[in-house]
């Protein structure tokens, strides 16, 4: 699970802008630089001008909507290192050239080279054949490829391109756009005061709902998981429980040798906390091992979970696993109480007794 989340993290909110910044009416005067309190947040880079916003895009056979960006090409735009296809100085201003995710050229029947409209309805227009959406015509210029939701939705154009279709002056933007080492510290940044006229967008707004889903699925695998231990402990208890029922003799034989309840307590708990401690031990350390390999063990049997050749992504946190692992050993030291409380409790004369 960890490993999925870094993997949309990464493909998903490395391509699309994690924070925007903009005036209240979603056009904001474009300047060679970006406001000073734009500039202090902790941007991995420095804010970019970027136009945003919803558009519809058709070909010869199909119609879809999506979400159209425009950039500037000499800026280091993420979506670089996923391209297939084109170069990201294709994107040259006036020519109206468009990228594509694969996922969404394909269910257009569409290659580059080829010719697809945009439209959109926030720029409509009104004509005497009445109110029509702003159109043009733009080249596919190259394709990338996330292996996300979003290569199914994001068209990416040049922001002068795109300010156009959108029907902004020369000198209007969308807003600045921020990247950030944690985009998921946008919870914290989005509470920082702005000056009056200005507004804080970010990334939860359109993918708030698929990072809460992975993260209560994460919860929901944490619970699953705090149950298969709390069944071990149980298992611990009662394994003890029958140890103590069986050695009764051997406790009053002990006791009336000398040996005090506090010693009878400790062997107890020793004996079940070894147990517990060497499990979560053991299993903490195969557990690790068998994540690193297991893309390599899958592979050795003969399961393919992807068509397309992929991989699970598997990401390590070793405090998570130092956590579980605590965990684990407490909940047996404390599994262990009742049964040694009953075994130290033995009165030697009643064990004794038919013996």
């Amino acid at each position: 699970m960890n490993g999925f989340e870094a993997q949309l993290k990464n493909r998903i909110l490395g391509v699309l802008p994690q924070a925007v910044i903009s005036q209240n009416n979603d056009k904001t005067d474009m300047s060679p630089l970006p406001p000073k309190f734009v500039s202090q947040f902790p941007s991995i880079q420095a804010p970019e001008p970027i136009v945003k916003g919803e558009a519809i895009i058709q070909s010869a056979d199909q119609i879809s909507a999506g979400i159209i960006i425009g950039i500037d090409p000499s800026n280091s735009d993420p979506i670089s290192r996923y391209l297939i296809a084109g170069k990201l100085v294709n994107l040259e201003a006036g020519e109206y050239r468009v990228f594509l995710g694969h996922s969404l050229a394909r269910a257009m029947g569409i290659s580059v080279g080829e010719s697809v409209r945009l439209m959109v309805t926030s720029a409509s227009q009104y004509t005497p054949l009445g109110r029509i959406p702003s159109q043009r015509l733009f080249k596919v210029a190259g394709i990338y490829n996330t292996g996300s939701d979003i290569d199914g939705q994001l068209m990416v154009t040049h922001i002068q391109d795109a300010g156009r279709l959108m029907g902004f002056s020369s000198k209007t933007i969308s807003g600045w756009r921020l990247f950030f080492e944690d985009p998921f510290s946008v919870s914290e940044l989005s509470k920082k005061t702005l000056p009056e006229g200005w507004k804080w967008q970010d990334w939860r707004a359109e993918r708030g709902e698929l990072f809460q889903a992975v993260k209560m699925e994460k919860h929901m695998m944490g619970l699953m998981l705090g149950l298969i231990i709390a069944v071990a402990a149980f298992n611990i208890i009662s394994a003890l429980i029958m140890v103590v029922m069986e050695k009764q003799s051997e406790i009053a034989i002990l006791k009336t040798q000398g040996m005090s309840n506090h010693q009878v307590l400790a062997i107890f708990m020793f004996q079940g906390a070894s147990s517990g401690i060497a499990g979560a031990v053991l299993g903490g350390i195969l557990g690790v091992i068998l994540s690193l390999n297991l893309n390599l063990i899958l592979s050795f049997v003969g399961v393919a979970l992807f068509s397309n050749g992929g991989q699970l992504p598997i990401l390590i946190e070793p405090s998570q696993i130092l956590i579980v692992i605590i965990l684990a050993v407490l909940l047996s030291l404390a599994a262990t109480f009742f049964p040694s409380i009953r075994a130290s409790s033995v009165k030697p004369a009643e064990a004794l007794r038919y013996e």
